[in-house]
């Protein structure tokens, strides 16, 4: 147990565990959790600087099939997920408190221990040392997350459910799974390592059928047309639509793309899989993007952004490019907090201001200010302008497509942040230049939710704060890449 990967994924299911002992004691319940989120993160950080130091850490736990283990180990690409889950985590705990009692939702206890399992999956994934691993981590998440999406239990949610459980399971059993296997009885392993694992000698169809199980097996990336789960799941509450779109299930599905491109196929075989990979991620994000912007929901608008967004990532891990990787990995960072600013913002309009809608948010600004200020920040980060530290992750992807000879794509990556600004911009005006509507008072509707407010500045804090630590982890995962993934 204190092995310090083991130490780090244990922590939240020691947390949901602790939560469900303490349900008669709301106060306490919620303390311990958001204290059980803390430590994760401080264990996740150990295990940085430990691999930092150029320490191997790596565990095997068992082996249900012959030379093929449960096991983790440590690099910065996991670290990556990692940490964006781990330290998103305490500041999602924070506001889903305040966000619960706020609404008065029934079953908080079922509900914060749910999403204190989900982190811990979400650790399992980004650790994990091999294919199996992975799978088993990737199935684990997703029903973890279906209570979560179920929560309310009205006809909506559970509909919403369905299509959830169905896409995810039937992609990653019909798809995944078939890749997988595939992938083991080729190379004779499933253990990950930088450049790839598949044999030089495949023939150029192989190669593109196994890139295209795997891209649409994993179905939490929200690649068309394996995509309608995300808006659906916006029935449920919003730090749920936090945790879906920034924190642990749609990274999951992004960092296994991302970890499969470089770490089972490598740059030299994933080209071979041909233009078709980023071609449809760019379709995915263009035509997202487009859909965006006729969305008045803001929860949904929300959501086709971030089926636009993870396009990105998709995008920059099938480039096979160095320079395309770094984006991609970078981009799950950006994206997470910039996304993650947006929801909570769109939850504390909901709860202070009982506001959905984009139409409802005339001159809102002038009663929530930090709160709509986070979310002028958080629209700074998703199109990927400074003084947020998306524009790193842009760059990078830019310069991926330039480097792989294909400008198209850097060009569909500026056409996607045009995009963006279409969709979240008017949100911003709408709320700071509108006046409010006729009888209605410029009276603070934050002063009575702190446990919301707080959380969201912090995020938007953290979106210009990348601008700085963004460059340092750019040269880090470089530099990673271009010693083959040794210490």
């Amino acid at each position: 147990m204190m092995h310090p990967l083991l130490l780090a994924m244990s922590l939240p299911v020691l947390t949901a565990v602790v939560v469900a002992l303490s349900g008669r004691r709301p106060n306490l319940r919620d303390s311990l959790m958001v204290v059980g989120a803390l430590l994760t993160f401080v264990a996740n950080i150990v295990v940085a600087v430990l691999v930092g130091q150029g320490k191997t850490l790596s565990i095997a736990l068992a082996e249900p099939f012959s030379g093929h283990p449960i096991a983790f180990a440590a690099d910065p690409a996991g670290l990556i997920y990692a940490l964006v889950a781990s330290g998103l985590w305490p500041i999602t705990a924070i506001y889903a408190v305040g966000y619960m009692r706020g609404h008065h939702e029934k079953n908080q206890t079922r509900f914060f221990m749910f999403f204190s399992l989900s982190i811990a999956f979400a650790l399992w994934i980004a650790y994990s040392r091999n294919l199996i691993t992975l799978f088993s981590g990737y199935e684990a998440l997703t029903l973890c997350t279906y209570p979560l999406v179920t929560h309310h239990q009205n006809d909506d949610a559970i509909r919403a459910g369905r299509v959830y459980l169905g896409i995810l399971v039937s992609t990653s059993v019909m798809f995944l799974l078939l890749a997988l296997l595939w992938t083991i009885d080729l190379a004779g392993t499933g253990e990950f390592r930088l450049g790839g694992i598949l044999p030089a000698n495949l023939d150029q169809f192989t190669v593109a059928a196994l890139a295209a199980l795997f891209v649409f097996g994993t179905g939490k990336a929200a690649v068309m047309p394996f995509h309608r789960w995300l808006p659906a799941a916006m029935v449920a509450p919003t730090p749920v639509s936090a945790l879906l779109h920034a924190v642990a299930v749609v990274k999951a599905g992004v960092f296994t793309i991302t970890r499969v491109a470089m770490f089972v196929f490598g740059f030299d075989q994933i080209s071979r899989a041909g233009i078709w990979l980023p071609s449809v991620a760019a379709w995915t994000m263009l035509v997202a993007g487009m859909i965006a912007i006729g969305k008045d929901n803001l929860k949904a608008r929300l959501a086709w952004s971030t089926i636009s967004q993870l396009s990105y990532i998709v995008l920059g891990a099938t480039l096979a490019t160095a320079a395309g990787a770094v984006g991609a990995l970078l981009h799950i960072v950006m994206h997470a907090t910039g996304k993650i600013t947006l929801f909570f913002a769109a939850g504390a309009l909901q709860v202070a201001a009982h506001k959905k809608s984009v139409s409802q948010l005339d001159g809102i600004a002038r009663r929530m200010p930090w709160t709509m200020a986070a979310f002028a920040i958080g629209t700074v980060a998703i199109i990927g302008l400074p003084p947020t530290g998306t524009i790193w992750s842009k760059w990078f992807l830019a310069r991926g497509a330039i480097d792989a000879g294909r400008p198209l794509f850097a060009a569909v990556v500026m056409a996607g942040s045009l995009l963006s600004v279409a969709y979240l911009v008017p949100v911003v005006i709408r709320a700071w230049l509108r006046p409010l509507p006729d009888g209605v008072e410029a009276t603070s509707l934050e002063r009575e939710h702190p446990l919301i407010v707080a959380p969201l500045v912090v995020t938007a804090l953290l979106s210009i704060g990348l601008l700085i630590g963004g460059g340092w982890i750019a040269d880090v995962l470089t530099a990673w890449i271009a010693r083959g993934g040794q210490p």
